[in-house]
């Protein structure tokens, strides 16, 4: 780090000018990176999805979202008095576009295609997968479907699972938007902890890492897809994560010079300790993300790609032009000078000193904390978000309303689609429509040999209750037919998500704790400390999917902050992604804690004093470092879609959750407790990791002294 250091300020107009232009051409590749970013959630290999892909090559559609187009007759008379005027209203939708697929009561004669009071019928539309954002196959057959309907007299109503799911009849801010809300909320934060004008540098450092992050994915789009998710945690986590680093790094840089050194000798100082952190801290976060390239799920590992870039960049223009500005122009901003960094904050050092004095205490509070919010965890169900915390106003609920009073159920949102041979369509039917929980079974479309069977289920198939339906239909078909069947929809798209993430989900966790462990030992050359983090991180993951599962799959206060009832199940991919993403940038905080503690101690010898400082160095800026990275992510629930939201408020709980009952007050006092222990680091081992070893020491002062000590100021 020394080197980098000397490198960069005996070059720093070279570095400023280099990154000025990568600031540039990252402007201009954010752009046009939206048209680049992949729209693909394939499963490749997965039952369900080798069945709509079999679909969509045959038929030229998918089940991705299936429309639910609803037709009311006036008040007084019969879908059935009216059956030729309403089966010509869906005809025109299939003169007009006929790409898409559509079924309805006029061609299949089935009578369940009408609700009970005779008054309302549905149909099922199903078109192409749908290539980005944006308005779908609906802007194409609604116009036409509403226009056909009112120049029938009907009264037209459109809805869909995905309809619901983008929300009612508001919107949430755009991903810029999103983004400068979040800046806005870092930069109180920089300006409390800086009171000066160097609360500004970090908000640049952040500028300069997301544009030039956005640069590198747009080459990455040349040689894979990158889904567009990644521009989403781009923007927000890279904001986030390199005005973390840049707090390390310029807190760090204004102690040394406080303590009377010159800014030259400040800036490589900093690096040498702030930055060998930051560094840590980086390779972390991207290895939690890269982990996911061990998922066979191609959009997840394109988000494992694309995300991993956010921390190495960060890390780049940290280590890079932020000396390079700091050696240059840092005294000049750096006022008014009214927070002085010349000793360490009092109020958290007096924190860590109570630590220690108390720590069996401080121990058993943290776990009871953490023990009652991960106890709802062990209720977590995957799937997908329940009808009932999707939009709750608007014209697609109104669609959802008119199926639950028509007693036609909502299980038409989502379709399963059974793809057999023709000659075996009938078979199929009969044996599906026995199936309990079923509402009918109908033959949608014949071509090239095969039939596609709609089962219509009398509810969702969105969680394992659902999936569960999809499963006795398959049997039954199987048993009643010959031949290949193939199974699709929502619910087979659950069962593929589940089988191919989390059988594989361990291997992820695997790899991340071992690679972790490894990186750890060598930033703290130590063997219990690397232990110690791995496992707080996993229980601290548990504490967050607790949380989790109580406030969004329960609703123990979704709908009182968000207006969202309980989700009843929590969205496959959630998960994973939440881990990823949690795991290192919770890291981020450990490494910044003990990596100061461990330089205390290498100059005192004394757990007690490393706690103290640690803490009474650091607490403040972990505070404010999560503060930043939750208001970040509080930007992002502000999105319409309940996933997005529940993906925001996972972050920032997990965030805060780790920064105060996690490294404020259960790291301290087990780093406390373990006295001498936490910094052994064998011979032999720190020689394969090629690392100065640290051999045990003799046994520390008793506690008692070291807690007079501690008291008395002198540690």
């Amino acid at each position: 780090m020394k080197r980098v250091a000397e490198f960069v300020l005996r070059h720093r107009l070279l570095v400023c000018l280099s990154w000025l232009a990568l600031f540039v051409a990252g402007g201009a590749a954010a752009g046009q990176l939206t048209d680049r970013l992949s729209f693909d959630f394939s499963l490749p290999g997965q039952p369900g999805y080798e069945t709509e892909r079999q679909i969509e090559e045959t038929y030229g559609v998918t089940s991705f979202d299936t429309f639910i187009p609803l037709l009311t007759v006036p008040e007084g008379q019969t879908v059935a008095d009216n059956l030729p005027a309403v089966t010509a209203v869906y005809d025109e939708i299939r003169n007009q576009l006929p790409n898409l697929r559509v079924v309805d009561f006029g061609s299949t004669g089935d009578e369940s295609f009408v609700s009970d009071d005779g008054r309302t019928t549905f149909g099922l539309v199903q078109g192409p997968l749908p290539a980005g954002f944006g308005p779908g196959v609906e802007a194409q057959f609604g116009p036409v479907f509403t226009q056909a309907a009112e120049a029938a007299g009907f009264e037209p109503n459109l809805t869909s699972y995905g309809l619901l799911s983008a929300g009612g009849d508001t919107e949430g801010p755009s991903v810029l938007l999103e983004t400068l809300l979040g800046a806005v909320g870092a930069f109180a934060v920089l300006l409390f902890v800086y009171a000066s004008f160097l609360a500004l540098l970090p908000l640049l450092i952040a500028a300069v890492s997301i544009l030039t992050t956005f640069l590198l994915v747009l080459g990455l789009t040349t040689i894979t897809d990158v889904n567009f998710v990644v521009q989403f945690l781009i923007s927000l986590i890279g904001l986030g994560v390199a005005i973390d680093y840049s707090l390390l790094l310029v807190s760090r840089w204004r102690e040394e010079r406080a303590h009377g050194r010159d800014n030259h000798d400040a800036v490589v100082v900093a690096m040498q300790t702030a930055g060998h952190a930051v560094v840590a801290s980086g390779v972390t976060v991207a290895i939690s993300l890269l982990a996911l390239l061990v998922v066979p799920v191609p959009f997840l590992r394109s988000m494992g790609l694309g995300g991993m870039l956010i921390p190495l960049v960060s890390v780049a223009v940290v280590l890079t032009l932020l000396p390079a500005l700091l050696s240059s122009i840092g005294p000049r901003i750096d006022v008014p000078r009214i927070r002085k960094e010349g000793a360490a904050s009092r109020g958290w050092s007096a924190w860590a000193r109570a630590i220690v004095a108390q720590r069996f205490l401080a121990t058993a509070v943290a776990l009871v904390a953490l023990a009652v919010l991960i106890l709802p965890v062990f209720s977590l169900r995957i799937g997908q978000s329940g009808l009932e915390s999707l939009a709750r106003n608007g014209p697609s609920f109104d669609g959802v309303e008119l199926l639950r009073d028509g007693g036609i159920g909502t299980g038409v949102l989502t379709p399963i689609q059974v793809l057999v041979p023709a000659d075996q369509a009938e078979a199929a039917v009969g044996a599906a429509a026995g199936v309990e929980g079923i509402r009918t079974a109908v033959v949608g479309a014949e071509a090239d040999g095969t039939a596609i069977v709609d089962v219509i289920p009398e509810q969702e198939t969105v969680d394992s209750d659902g999936t569960a339906v999809v499963a006795d239909v398959r049997a039954a078909i199987e048993g009643a037919t010959t031949g290949s069947v193939g199974v699709g929809g929502a619910g087979a798209a659950v069962e593929d998500y589940s089988s191919a993430v989390y059988d594989k989900f361990p291997y992820v966790l695997l790899l991340i704790a071992a690679i972790t462990f490894v990186l750890l030992v060598r930033t703290f050359r130590s063997i219990l400390l690397p232990i110690k983090a791995v496992l707080l991180n996993l229980i601290s993951l548990a504490a967050v999917f607790g949380a989790v599962v109580f406030f969004w799959q329960q609703g123990n206060g979704s709908d009182a902050i968000f207006g969202v009832s309980p989700t009843g199940a929590i969205t496959f991919w959630l998960p994973v992604v939440i881990f990823a993403f949690l795991f290192g940038l919770s890291m981020d905080y450990e490494v910044f804690i003990l990596a100061r503690m461990r330089e205390e101690y290498d100059k005192s010898g004394s757990t007690s004093a490393a706690v103290v400082t640690g803490i009474g160095r650091t607490g403040r800026l972990v505070t404010s470092a999560a503060l930043i990275l939750f208001f970040a992510f509080s930007a992002l629930a502000s999105a319409p879609g309940t996933d997005i939201k529940v993906l925001g408020t996972a972050l920032g709980v997990g965030i805060l959750i780790d920064a105060t009952i996690v490294r404020a007050l259960l790291v301290p006092a087990l780093v406390s407790l373990f006295g001498r222990w936490n910094w052994w680091l064998p011979d032999s081992l720190a020689r394969v990791l090629r690392v100065a070893p640290s051999p045990l020491a003799p046994p520390e002062t008793d506690p008692t002294v070291d807690r007079e000590l501690t008291a008395s100021g002198r540690v």
